[in-house]
């Protein structure tokens, strides 16, 4: 049976989605481990994003192949109480055998909070980069422009050593500002690794004129990660929504 879920997860305390070798404090780690211990099976946790050490989820959608069929209200509330409390599994449900939460989704929804006031809000401390300056949100509205559709991404990929294509299709990103906090909202068919936080990183110095946004088309084309911005603070992201 294969079993699709929605995970949320504060991700302060873990090193990233992917279980590692070297270390426990994985989300994907403690998903296997934990549905190890309720059920006396292995289970490999495919997830929708492979997020960073430090970032957070809302919406993140997982699956995983079981031999048994078990009650999906059960299975999800064992599961529930086995994981620590800042993870959580909801929607239970069961899929199509060929479904793949990475490869099958169409859309991903990211977004990265700013705290712009210099007034920090030490209650988001861990869910936003508290910055504390003014930004030109106007200029960093130019240079979203310049990065919508489809284009390599190299030079915002983290991976220098990345052999795969790093051509991706962004549909929108939208910048919003509400009681001190600048939220950037990216949706996208995928995204390379830190590829949104070095996006954010470079709209950020547009914002404080150490850059300008007409530069973005050049680093585009440049595919090199030197020419981009410096990358974001991870405690800013969030995984949103997963479309499929």
């Amino acid at each position: 049976m294969n079993y699709g879920f929605t995970v949320s997860y504060d991700g302060s305390r873990y090193e990233g989605w992917q279980r590692q070798v070297r270390t426990r404090e994985t989300i994907q780690g403690k998903l296997e481990d934990t549905l190890e211990k309720i059920t006396g099976v292995k289970g490999q946790v495919i997830g929708a994003g492979r997020t960073d050490a430090g970032v957070h989820a809302i919406g993140q959608y997982a699956n995983v192949h079981l031999q048994e069929e078990y009650d999906l209200k059960l299975l999800e509330d064992a599961w529930n109480r086995a994981l620590p409390d800042d993870i959580s599994i909801h929607g239970l449900t069961i899929m199509d055998e060929r479904f793949h939460s990475r490869f099958s989704a169409r859309e991903k929804h990211y977004r990265y909070c700013i705290r712009l006031s210099a007034e920090k809000d030490v209650f988001r401390r861990r869910y936003v980069w508290q910055l504390g300056e003014v930004l030109d949100v106007h200029a960093m509205k130019k240079g979203t422009a310049l990065l919508l559709g489809t284009h390599d991404f190299m030079s915002f990929c983290g991976n220098k050593h990345f052999k795969k294509s790093s051509v991706r299709t962004i549909r929108d990103i939208s910048l919003t500002f509400s009681g001190g906090e600048l939220a950037i909202d990216y949706r996208g068919d995928g995204f390379l690794q830190n590829m949104i936080r070095i996006i954010t990183g470079t709209l950020v110095e547009i914002g404080e004129g150490k850059k300008r946004a007409e530069e973005i088309s050049a680093i585009l084309e440049a595919k090199d990660r030197a020419e981009a911005g410096f990358t974001a603070p991870p405690q800013g992201l969030t995984l949103v929504e997963v479309v499929y």
